[in-house]
């Protein structure tokens, strides 16, 4: 099996890329040559993470009836100061909202995504450290 992308340059500093059906623009600051059209590659590393291991845990909470009112996850990084500047740490901040959430099944959930489904987490731990914590509020 294959995955693939094709990322076309636009002009200046900017691609434009088209995933799934939806078109994304990439470039850079203006203070560096772009024009600000859209998302740096570097922090959709970010955003990939936060998505897979999202999807995961909404729809295990959902095989297992748990009843969220609000989800979001946070991704902070650490980046390196040398060249090539880098990411050398990741940690996830799954936040949940909702009333008597069990701690336990969302632990569960979000182990079973970092160890077991999220494609993404296992590709970046095979480079960084990767670590998590669950916060719950009442909603």
């Amino acid at each position: 099996m294959k995955d693939g992308v094709n990322v076309s340059w636009i002009d200046g500093l900017a691609f434009e890329t088209e995933l799934n059906g939806h078109k994304i623009v990439l470039d850079a600051e203006d203070n560096v040559g772009g024009k600000d059209r859209g998302p740096r590659p570097k922090p959709l590393m970010m955003v990939s993470l936060a998505g897979c291991t999202g999807m995961d845990v909404v729809s295990i909470l959902q095989k297992m009836r748990v009843d969220i009112k609000k989800f979001n996850v946070r991704v902070e990084a650490e980046v390196t100061e040398e060249h090539p500047k880098h990411y050398s740490k990741m940690h996830l901040i799954y936040e949940f909202w909702g009333r008597d959430l069990p701690m336990d099944k969302l632990k569960k959930a979000v182990d079973l995504s970092q160890d077991r489904y999220c494609g993404v987490s296992y590709t970046y731990r095979k480079v960084m450290e990767l670590t998590y914590e669950i916060k719950v509020y009442e909603a």
